[in-house]
């Protein structure tokens, strides 16, 4: 009998000792796995760069057309009154930025160039048109994404702005025009172009083409992008890559 009570007691302690080291082991296994997981980074925590802060494409705005532009524009444009845009470009044998300064007295096409910068437009666009002792032209690819990108903001002209006088001049920046059926001298709101070449060669330009900006840095890389090896259709024979951000 008593040989029975010790056997009886002998297994309760060790069912109690077993479950007990099971306990132990999930606990153990849990605080493993609860410590793996804190140090993954997930793709929402992951540290954005100043670029991508520069990009808003969370804020959701309407689909430009000619009759919604200058409305939008305009309170567009008092909402974000920036002037100042560095604009980088690469190629794979060099990267260099230049910087922008937009003038006010050309508020719409200020505006657009300030929306189409923060919409991430620019980026991943090309240089595509190169004319040495000229224009370097920018703000179209042959890239798929450029396409959709316009597609999303819109189809649309800017009003043309040129009562202030402006004349091209070194490192001015105008907005490139639509030929077809456009007495008015709308601009293209998706690219522009930087003059390098001499006052001789303006004629064609001044009161034609609105002025919007000028280079304020580095106009060096302007003429560096001017000169590199291009086609027949002044297309660089190696894709001169834009990105944009707003400065302030």
């Amino acid at each position: 009998m008593s040989y029975l009570k010790n056997l009886i007691r002998f297994l309760l302690v060790f069912v109690v000792l077993s479950a007990c080291g099971e306990q132990k082991q999930k606990e153990e296994a849990s605080t493993t796995s609860s410590s793996i997981k804190d140090t993954i980074v997930s793709k929402e925590d992951k540290p954005v760069n100043k670029a991508e802060k520069s990009v808003d494409t969370t804020t959701q705005f309407p689909e430009l057309t000619n009759d919604n532009v200058i409305e939008f524009l305009t309170q567009y444009g008092a909402k974000n009154p920036e002037t100042k845009v560095r604009v980088t470009a690469f190629n794979g044998e060099f990267k260099d930025s230049l910087d922008i300064e937009l003038y006010d007295d050309t508020p719409l096409h200020r505006a657009n160039f300030i929306y189409l910068t923060k919409q991430g437009y620019f980026n991943e666009t090309f240089f595509h048109r190169i004319v040495p002792n000229f224009i370097i032209q920018g703000g179209n690819s042959d890239n798929v994404s450029t396409p959709k990108k316009r597609g999303r903001i819109g189809d649309y002209l800017l009003p043309a702005e040129l009562d202030n006088n402006r004349v091209h001049r070194y490192g001015t920046v105008s907005g490139a025009k639509e030929y077809r059926e456009n007495p008015g001298k709308q601009t293209a709101p998706y690219e522009f172009f930087i003059f390098l070449g001499p006052q001789s060669a303006t004629g064609h330009l001044n009161g034609n083409y609105t002025i919007f900006g000028r280079v304020t840095r580095n106009m060096e890389l302007v003429e560096k992008i001017a000169n590199l090896p291009h086609d027949d259709g002044d297309w660089p024979l190696r894709n001169v890559y834009i990105t944009a951000k707003v400065m302030e």
